[in-house]
C-alpha cells in the first residue's frame, strides 16, 4: 500500500470549508471588508490623516465602540500607532503610577508584566503566575495567598489568552485600592467575549482577532479615572517617550486623529468590522455566535477518541480560540500539514507552547458552517493518517 503523505492526500472538495482560513491571529477578514476597502480605497488610501475622509474613519470605530460595548458615561476611545505590544509600553510610562500586579497565564500576559517588571522608574511588579490552560485574577488575597506582598495602583490580565485559548471573567478584584486601575488585555477577547466596561478602567485591544481587521493600530477604551491617571502622571515630570505619551493619544483622538500617520486600510477595515457587528445585534449577538461556533470544536474534542480539551475547566475554556490537545497515535503537525496542503491554514499550536496540539480560531468573522466543515476535514484526515 502506497504510504498517505501530506503531499498526497487530498480532502474531497464536498467536505472542504468555503473559507480554509481559522488563524488566531492575523485573523479572517470579511470578503465584504475587502470590496469596501477597494471601493473606498482611492478617497482615503494616500490621504492626510489630518483630513475629513480619515478623520471620519477614526470617529466612525470611536462612535461604533462606544455602542458595541454600550460605554458608561465618561468612558473614552482611544487609538495609537502600533500594537498591543506598543500599548504594554504606553501603559508603562503612563498609567501604573508605582507598581502594577499581574496574572499571567500564557505568553501574551507574561510580556505585559515583563514591560512593567523591567521599567526602570517602576517597582518590581507582583506576578501571579498560573499554568497554562488554567485562569488567574491578581486580586490581593490571591497575590497574598501567593507570597506577593505589597499594594499595586494597577491590576491587569487578560481577558483571553491567545496562546492556549483560557478566557477570564471581567470583574474589579476584592480588595484593590478606590484608585486603582483595572487593565484588561483585550486583544483577542474583545468583541468575542462578554463584559462589562464599568468593571474595567483600561480595555485595550489590537484590531487583528475579533475585530477583523489587520495590525499596526492600539485602541483602548479608558475610564475617566483611567484618563486622570495618565494626566497625573504626565505632570509628575516623569519622562514619556512622545511615541508613547497617552495623554497625546487621547488629545488626538478627541480629534478623531493619531499621533502619527495611522495604517488607514487597517481603519477602514475596522470600521466595516464593528458596524457589520452592530447591524446584526452587537455584543450580544457576537458572543452568542463565537459560543456556538466554539461549541462545535469542543463538543467534538469531548466525543473523540484521540482528543480532548487543553484547557480542562469548561469556566476556563475560550469561545473564540480553541485549543485541543491529541493523544500520541495522531501527530497534529502532520494533520496541520496536510489541511493546509488543501487550503485550510494556520491551525497549528501556539510555538512556544510545544504541544501536540491544533489551535483554531472561533473568531466572530468565523462562519459557523466553516467549523462544523473544518471538523468533518479532520476526521477525515484522522482516519486516512492512521
Amino acid at each position: 500500500m502506497a504510504c498517505v503523505t501530506a503531499t498526497n492526500l487530498t480532502i474531497p472538495d464536498e467536505l472542504l470549508p468555503a473559507d480554509g482560513r481559522f488563524g488566531s491571529g492575523p485573523a479572517r477578514i470579511r470578503s465584504a471588508q475587502i470590496d469596501a476597502l477597494s471601493a473606498a480605497g482611492a478617497t482615503v488610501l494616500g490621504t492626510s490623516h489630518r483630513q475629513a475622509p480619515v478623520k471620519s474613519l477614526v470617529g466612525r470605530i470611536r462612535t461604533g465602540l462606544a455602542e458595541l460595548f454600550d460605554l458608561p458615561e465618561g468612558y473614552e476611545v482611544v487609538l495609537g500607532n502600533g500594537g498591543s505590544t506598543v500599548f504594554w509600553d504606553v501603559a508603562a510610562f503612563g498609567l501604573v503610577r508605582e507598581r502594577a500586579a499581574h496574572a499571567t497565564f500564557g505568553e501574551f500576559g507574561q510580556k505585559f508584566a515583563k514591560a512593567t517588571d523591567t521599567a526602570p522608574h517602576l517597582k518590581d511588579s507582583l506576578i501571579l503566575a498560573a499554568e497554562p490552560g488554567t485562569a488567574a485574577i491578581p486580586s490581593p488575597a490571591a497575590l497574598a495567598d501567593a507570597g506577593l506582598d505589597g499594594t499595586a495602583d494597577v491590576y491587569a490580565w487578560p481577558h483571553n489568552e491567545t496562546s492556549t485559548g483560557v478566557a477570564t471573567t471581567i470583574a474589579r478584584p476584592q480588595g484593590i485600592d478606590d484608585d486603582a486601575l483595572v487593565v484588561i488585555d483585550a486583544t483577542s477577547g474583545a468583541g468575542g467575549l462578554p463584559v462589562d466596561i464599568a468593571e474595567t478602567d483600561v480595555y485595550y485591544f489590537a484590531p487583528q482577532k475579533n475585530m477583523g481587521s489587520d495590525g499596526g493600530l492600539w485602541v483602548a477604551i479608558l475610564s475617566p479615572k483611567a484618563v486622570a491617571r495618565a494626566q497625573e502622571i504626565k505632570d509628575s515630570g516623569r519622562w514619556i517617550p512622545a511615541s508613547l505619551d497617552l495623554v497625546t493619544a487621547i488629545d488626538n483622538s478627541r480629534k478623531d486623529q493619531t499621533y502619527n500617520t495611522p495604517a488607514v486600510a487597517t481603519l477602514l477595515l475596522l470600521a466595516e468590522q464593528i458596524e457589520w457587528m452592530n447591524g446584526n445585534g452587537g455584543l450580544e449577538w457576537a458572543t452568542e455566535r463565537t459560543r456556538e461556533t466554539s461549541g462545535y470544536v469542543y463538543d467534538w474534542a469531548e466525543s473523540a477518541e484521540v482528543a480532548h480539551p487543553y484547557v480542562a475547566d469548561p469556566a476556563d475554556r475560550s469561545s473564540v480560540v480553541v485549543t485541543v490537545d491529541f493523544d500520541d497515535s495522531v501527530d497534529a503537525a502532520r494533520v496541520a500539514s496536510v489541511l493546509r496542503a488543501n487550503g485550510i491554514v494556520d491551525v497549528e499550536p501556539y510555538r512556544k507552547l510545544g504541544r501536540n496540539q491544533l489551535r483554531i480560531a472561533t473568531f466572530v468573522s468565523v462562519d459557523p458552517a466553516d467549523v462544523k466543515a473544518l471538523l468533518g476535514c479532520l476526521d477525515f484526515v484522522i482516519d486516512a493518517l492512521a
